[in-house]
């Protein structure tokens, strides 16, 4: 019964000593993600995998080199940022903006054109009475606070779309990626 016991005993404690290796890496979103097994890493992420290990392992683990690229390979392979970011995600960082200048600028068009059309009335035109004269005066004004409201939108979205270009320039993001 004593060696039962001893044997049951040492082969829990042989199980647990042995040290496991542990892989790390980053995703196109940024996620930091670890696993024990070096076949779970998406191929995509195995070049920029790192190899973390328990103290009490004895034979180190190495990555094997990256295969050389072949034509057909490069169609497989997701190109990324520095941070793992890929083309998908920096088009949907900078889409929104786009759309809001796009918007902004269109609507800036629309009130100008209504503001000069107004302005020209008003030159060419005399009105009978000064509070029509007034009332045309105050339709003037709130056109040109529209246009600024949407010459606001554009300078917002402009200094985005600049945000967004220095931040990728950072990362090494493609610039193509942006337009």
């Amino acid at each position: 019964m004593r060696k039962i016991m001893y044997i049951i005993f040492f082969l829990v404690f042989i199980s647990s000593a042995h040290g496991a290796t542990m892989y790390k890496w980053v995703d196109k979103d940024g996620v930091v993600n670890f696993t024990d097994d070096l076949s779970k890493v998406p191929p995509s992420y195995r070049n920029r995998v790192e190899t973390e290990e328990k103290k009490d392992v004895k034979e180190k683990v190495t990555l094997p080199p990256p295969k050389a690229a072949t034509p057909g390979d490069e169609q497989d392979e997701i190109k990324t940022d520095i941070y793992g970011r890929d083309e998908s995600w920096w088009r949907e960082k900078v889409r929104p903006w786009k759309e809001k200048l796009k918007e902004a600028s269109e609507k800036y068009e629309a009130a100008q054109k209504r503001y000069t059309e107004k302005s020209d009335e008003l030159s060419r035109r005399r009105f009978g009475s000064p509070t029509q004269y007034k009332i045309n005066i105050i339709e003037l004004d709130k056109t040109r606070e529209e246009k600024e409201k949407y010459q606001a939108q554009i300078s917002e979205a402009n200094e985005m779309l600049e945000k967004l270009s220095r931040e990728a320039q950072e990362s090494k993001a493609d610039p193509a990626w942006l337009e």
